[in-house]
């Protein structure tokens, strides 16, 4: 794409904000920077409905789980999953589908349709654990746009607009929200060409990981992705990111914000103690 070289005058204290942004990784320079700041504010796209993954049954987190299903444990003072609805209420987000499966009623009684908390939250029910992508085809005639998808043990203060926008310009199938961990041999480590996700590799031994970005259980997904996810059972991370890892249509996004796994009772505990909740 053509571009054009234009002179501006811009305050201090905005210039200063424009340079923080500046990371060379995702943006390179000063006129960059300003770019892609434009190219937010100038786009008409809105994201329409976000899906919170909210049907395991957390068994790693037991004995919380025997009583309460995992997105509904406290951290800080309000369940682990309305941190997620208050983020994509913070971005306009405000359509919301809940997949839950072991103790959904309990979280139907606290959510209800969403009204109090700003957000229009409907529900989706698992008869049996449909994994990561399997629910996804409980609701295909409601995907017909773009649209954002959470692991429901996921905390992630994440620019929802800047993620949004770095997926449209890739024009992928998915974009993966990438977050540095200290011990990636722990995790699910990326490997990248660029903004291409070439695959993940799984608990690499240490000092042999591709890099130190793990996925961080939060997507921007296309419609057409649904061809990729088989029925029943379907994990997003084995049966479908794979296939498009192949075909070049998966994309990772860094982000350095927030973010803190709930998946044991030590994540559980460094999230309660650590956790600044959505800015």
């Amino acid at each position: 794409m053509s571009r054009e070289r234009l002179t501006i005058t811009i305050r201090d204290d905005m210039l200063k904000k424009v340079d923080r942004m500046v990371d060379n990784i995702r943006v390179r320079n000063r006129s960059h920077a300003i770019e892609v700041l434009l190219s937010r504010a100038l786009s008409s796209r809105s994201i329409k409905h976000a899906i919170l993954l909210a049907g395991g049954k957390g068994t790693r987190m037991r004995p919380f789980t025997y009583e309460i299903p995992k997105p509904m444990i406290p951290v800080q003072g309000r369940p682990l999953i309305q941190h997620q609805v208050e983020l994509l209420r913070k971005y306009e987000v405000k359509e919301i589908i809940f997949s839950i499966g072991y103790m959904g009623d309990k979280i139907k009684e606290y959510f209800g349709n969403g009204s109090r908390f700003g957000v229009n939250i409907t529900y989706i029910e698992e008869e049996k654990e449909l994994g990561t992508a399997g629910p996804l085809n409980l609701i295909r005639d409601k995907l017909d746009d773009t649209f954002l998808m959470f692991n429901g043990d996921v905390l992630a203060n994440i620019d929802l607009n800047d993620f949004v926008s770095f997926h449209e310009e890739n024009k992928g199938l998915a974009t993966i929200a990438l977050t540095a961990v200290p011990d990636p041999s722990r995790f699910g480590v990326a490997k990248l060409r660029g903004d291409n996700i070439l695959e993940f590799v799984e608990k690499p031994p240490p000092g042999k990981e591709a890099s130190n970005l793990i996925n961080a259980g939060v997507y921007v997904l296309e419609p057409e992705i649904l061809k990729y996810i088989p029925k029943g059972k379907a994990m997003m991370e084995k049966d479908v990111f794979p296939k498009l890892a192949k075909k070049g249509r998966l994309y990772g996004y860094h982000f350095d914000g927030q973010w803190y796994d709930t998946g044991t009772p030590e994540a559980y505990e460094k999230a309660i103690k650590n956790w600044k909740g959505v800015e």
